[in-house]
């Protein structure tokens, strides 16, 4: 099951903000990393990890019903990676720093 926003809505909701403060706060840091990612800046939060605008040059591909070869388009695509400390809590390793 994937953690939504209204999930972290009620987990900063618990923290004792209002409902709709917590709202008003998570949709307003949502609207700066997306205008940053926009604007091909990245978005670095430390202790969790990077976000990067990529451009993917156009390549050549092929359509998986018909078989057909054709060319895709160039396009950016967002990228994710976890910071150290994040990769470790995730394999088990416990580092908390």
């Amino acid at each position: 099951m994937a953690l939504t926003k209204s999930d972290i809505v009620a987990s900063i909701h618990e923290l004792g903000l209002t409902k709709k403060k917590s709202v008003e706060v998570i949709e307003n840091l949502l609207e700066i990393i997306k205008r940053s990612l926009e604007s091909s800046e990245d978005v670095l939060i430390s202790g969790f990890g990077k976000f990067c605008v990529k451009d993917k040059a156009r390549r050549r591909g092929r359509n998986p019903a018909t078989g057909e070869d054709l060319m895709l388009r160039s396009r950016r695509v967002v990228t994710f990676k976890c910071s150290g400390k994040l990769r470790n809590k995730i394999d088990g390793l416990g580092y908390s720093d």
